[in-house]
């Protein structure tokens, strides 16, 4: 892409992160480009450069759209909303449990940030819900806040506090800093979410204990490890995750009564209990993945909730 005109100046960090994703991950590259388009329109489509940028953006999204025209999360727009929201809420987690443990680095400043704009990304579905409104702001304050603490030459204090107005402007900064400059009353998101919440919100977790580690895996910056480095001749513990909901066996001898219908939005939702259950498993949460499958069986074979 061509430089971005200072009119759609908002819109070129989603710019660059789609960029950085044309590879890694086409779908985050496609969402990305599809909400700077979206918002470029109404920021400035009459001004000749702006009006050649975005017809530029759009016929790459077309090009986009065609290769990937076997991709679901293309395709269905229920399958891209969640791939966004699932990815964006890795990142915030992969970004919060490096605050809350103090490994203060370039990379997870990134993270918190790159968070914050794929949430902005999930708008083109429709309304943010409440929680994605409180994390964007969060993860994106937290980025101003850290990065401008390592600037100077000061500590930041790990996990929430007090948000005061920050600001900075570089690579990946948000020019204005946190929105509002104020204290977000009462938000103290946990240290873990949920990948895959089966009502796109995500779901508050008890903090897990201090030495289980988060495998960053493809949501992590590129050259991130995937832990912290162990002092020499310390010995690998391994990690137990357990399951803090056992399967419910009932559901596994529930027969489809002959009169159950479903109707196509159950399928979809069907699929979307699957897809989150897998996404939780590549993280080896073992109840997420079984509270997910158990509400599809459940859905399959009584048409039910």
């Amino acid at each position: 892409m061509t430089a971005v005109p200072p009119q759609l100046k908002a819109v070129q960090h989603h710019l660059r992160t789609a960029q950085e994703h044309e590879k890694r991950d086409p779908v985050v590259a496609y969402y990305c480009r599809l909400y700077a388009m979206q918002t470029g329109m109404k920021l400035d489509s009459k001004t000749p450069e702006s009006r050649k940028f975005l017809m530029k953006l759009m016929d790459q999204l077309e090009t986009m759209k065609k290769e990937l025209a076997d991709n679901e999360s293309i395709s269905q727009e229920i399958v891209g909303n969640a791939h966004i929201e699932n990815y964006a809420l890795k990142m915030f987690l992969y970004a919060d449990n490096e605050d809350r443990s103090g490994r203060f680095h370039k990379n997870m400043i990134k993270s918190f940030y790159t968070a914050s704009l794929l949430l902005d990304v999930l708008t083109v579905f429709g309304e943010l819900s409440e929680e994605n409104i409180q994390h964007r702001k969060y993860a994106r304050w937290k980025a101003t806040y850290i990065h401008n603490c390592l600037k100077s030459g000061e500590t930041p204090q790990p996990g929430p506090i007090g948000m005061e107005g920050e600001a900075y402007d570089d690579e990946f900064g948000a020019e204005g800093g946190a929105e509002g400059g104020a204290p977000l009353a009462g938000f103290q998101p946990q240290v873990s979410f949920r990948t895959a919440p089966a009502d796109h919100s995500p779901a508050v977790m008890p903090p897990p204990s201090n030495n289980l580690q988060i495998p960053p895996g493809s949501h992590a910056p590129a050259n991130t490890p995937a832990e912290p480095p162990r002092p020499t001749g310390e010995a690998v513990k391994p990690i137990t995750i357990p399951c803090t909901m056992p399967p419910d066996v009932s559901l596994t001898n529930t027969k489809q009564a002959g009169d159950v219908r479903l109707t196509p939005e159950d399928f979809t939702r069907a699929q979307k209990y699957c897809k989150y259950a897998g996404s939780a498993l590549q993280y080896e949460d073992v109840a997420t993945a079984v509270q997910n499958l158990q509400k599809a069986l459940k859905l399959l074979t009584t048409g039910k909730e």
